[in-house]
């Protein structure tokens, strides 16, 4: 390496402690960061989690890259090589997907290797010895993949040999607890940042159930499908999905979300959800669909008008409101 050239780290980035304390250290190093975000539909908070990075980007002064995770992203959650965690999680895959999009763009800056503020032993899945190795070879990141936080626990990196960073100057974090993150984090003055464990819906067992059935009854998934799994009580009715809104933010939300095939349900001159009806349409899915609207609406009758259509709310059925225990046996999650 010529002396002239200086040092530099493409990191990622998601916005939490451990990523900012990882991208910290490279810059108490005198090391030029970049930092990639990944902009995940099963992020538990804000937009994916970029607001989060964003803001962390910013106060430690690091250009940032943010990448939307879209439908390539979703065939590795539906066919994971390494299987998934607890629910749905496929950790390693995911991890490895991302390193992946993360080499190419280390490439195109000029990076010399990349960090990441994985921590041993943190997360069952994916960041046990073996996974960390594992996910270093698949990804393509052989001997330039630093973990800054748990770098003196691990073999130590060709980045580390060439010196390009300073080994004694790692740490040696393990295990699930936070708290050293935590010190370390007032020590560097590093503050406001989000819950240290972040969140993934691929994580919660509702939402898998979900996820289970959109996949068992879906060729493809795609971004549409998996926002309306957030929104809304959902329901399966044989081929057909029923999602009908619990407040006037998801009865917006399901009007953005509406693909021009489906039909969309709603009473008119009462207070009422907005129910889409997704899937083949017959007479038969548009009465259970209705009745299901109608339970929910405030209409005060025993046979309620429900409205429906695709561009307009131009056609009427008369139903009664469907018994919970017969949604119960359609309801979703």
């Amino acid at each position: 390496m010529s002396p002239k050239k200086r040092r530099k780290a493409l990191a990622l980035l998601s916005g939490g402690l451990d990523s900012t304390l990882a991208i910290k250290l490279m810059l108490d190093q005198g090391i030029m960061v970049e930092a990639i975000s990944f902009v995940s539909p099963f992020c538990t908070y804000g937009n994916g989690g970029s607001c989060a990075a964003a803001v962390a980007a910013s106060r430690l002064g690091v250009k940032l890259r943010l990448v939307s995770l879209g439908e390539e992203y979703l065939e590795v959650v539906k066919n994971p090589k390494y299987g998934y965690g607890k629910n749905m999680n496929p950790c390693i895959d995911c991890r490895i997907f991302m390193l992946k999009k993360a080499r190419e763009y280390a490439d195109e800056i000029g990076a010399d290797f990349i960090v990441t503020g994985e921590v041993l032993g943190q997360r069952p899945k994916s960041q046990h010895l073996n996974a960390l190795t594992l996910i270093e070879r698949e990804s393509g990141l052989r001997g330039r993949l630093l973990r800054p936080l748990s770098a003196k626990l691990l073999a130590e990196t060709e980045v580390e040999q060439r010196g390009l960073v300073k080994r004694e100057l790692l740490l040696d974090i393990h295990g699930r607890s936070r708290r050293r993150q935590m010190d370390l984090a007032e020590t560097l003055g590093i503050v406001d940042y989000p819950c240290p464990a972040g969140g993934c819906l691929l994580t919660d067992p509702i939402f898998c159930t979900k996820l289970k059935d959109l996949i068992k009854h879906e060729e493809t998934l795609d971004l549409r499908s998996i926002s309306l799994l957030k929104v809304g009580r959902q329901f399966r009715y044989g081929p057909n999905k029923i999602v009908v809104g619990r407040n006037r933010e998801e009865n917006r939300l399901l009007l953005e979300l509406k693909s021009p095939e489906d039909l969309y349900l709603e009473v008119p001159e009462y207070g009422s959800p907005i129910t889409l009806l997704l899937g083949p349409e017959s007479e038969e899915a548009i009465k259970v669909a209705a009745s299901i609207t109608a339970r929910y609406s405030d209409a005060p009758q025993k046979r309620i008008e429900v409205k429906y259509g695709r561009k307009n709310l131009e056609i009427s059925i008369i139903v009664s409101p469907s018994q919970d225990r017969d949604m119960a046996k359609m309801r979703v999650g």
